[in-house]
């Protein structure tokens, strides 16, 4: 079990993480979106089997403040990423569907 000193250094290790996120987001970088998130997710693992509840005073503070700054990267991350899914879910949707037009009218592409 971990201490409450250790637990928010879990906690600011997920936050620089997160951070790195929101750059490899904002740079399209999908790649590393999804390395980091894996990252992010065994430091989230630690968490739920380790946190304590963390006494009152800085190192409570500390945790909130860092909590925090996870919660707005996050919104940020997902204010970035959402659009492009949609993007993506249309365009597989469309191709999907063009698929199965060709398939029904046994059209092949290279006939054109």
């Amino acid at each position: 079990m971990m201490n409450s000193q250790e637990v928010v250094t879990v906690y600011e290790a997920i936050a620089a993480i997160t951070g790195q996120m929101v750059s490899a987001a904002r740079e399209s970088d999908w790649k590393q979106l999804a390395s980091l998130e894996k990252q992010c997710a065994k430091h989230i693992e630690m968490i739920k089997v380790n946190d304590v509840e963390v006494a009152q005073g800085v190192t409570r503070e500390r945790k909130i403040k860092v909590i925090q700054k996870i919660l707005a990267d996050d919104r940020e991350i997902r204010n970035i990423t959402q659009p492009w899914m949609a993007r993506l879910s249309k365009q597989l949707s469309s191709t999907n569907a063009q698929r199965k037009l060709s398939q029904a009218y046994g059209l092949n592409s290279r006939t054109s």
